[in-house]
């Protein structure tokens, strides 16, 4: 199989390993998205009241000159052990209707109101549904960190404001969550 398709794979099956993932895990994959996405880090380094761009850029900027090729098996093998019983072979189909018209597949886009089967969502997916209950023992339980962010960079608390859930917004705030979160 190529590495750039198996890559792309990898990066559509992260957003449901969100919850099991650690924020270590997240920084590591995060550099490697981002080095093969843009390759060497250039951007200057974000304001040391930024915490979590600034451990976001150290990740990636790290990688120094690692070649993409290498961030992408990295990337792969990460996501592999996040979940080893992901077989990119089953989700090849579905990806070729995914393609946009620059030809890779959709990695990140707005939310799509959809149907997900129960084992594929994600603590987002419960968040957007207005799951007090899931949201609330995730948190609760430590699985989940309240100021996780999405792959477009929206928290648990952006979800919950944007999509009118009043009450999930306060059990998110009781929880901790960043009023400032961007």
């Amino acid at each position: 199989r190529d590495l750039p398709a198996l890559f792309e794979q990898a990066a559509e099956r992260l957003p449901s390993l969100l919850p099991a993932a650690s924020k270590e895990q997240l920084l590591y994959l995060y550099a490697r998205y981002k080095q093969v996405k843009l390759g060497t880090c250039n951007t200057p380094k974000p304001s040391f009241f930024d915490f979590e761009g600034k451990q976001k850029w150290e990740a990636w900027k790290a990688l120094g000159d690692t070649s993409p090729h290498q961030a992408m098996q990295e990337y792969v093998a990460a996501v592999k052990k996040l979940d080893p019983s992901w077989n990119p072979q089953t989700t090849e189909k579905r990806g070729k209707e995914s393609k946009t018209v620059f030809g890779g597949p959709v990695v990140s886009s707005l939310y799509q109101e959809e149907t997900i089967r129960e084992e594929d969502k994600n603590i987002f997916d419960y968040c957007r549904e207005n799951n007090i209950d899931y949201v609330t023992k995730a948190i609760q339980s430590k699985k989940v960190d309240v100021n996780v962010t999405d792959e477009e960079g929206r928290a648990l608390l952006h979800w919950a404001c944007d999509r009118g859930h009043k009450e999930l917004v306060s059990v998110l705030l009781q929880n901790a969550a960043d009023v400032n979160i961007q």
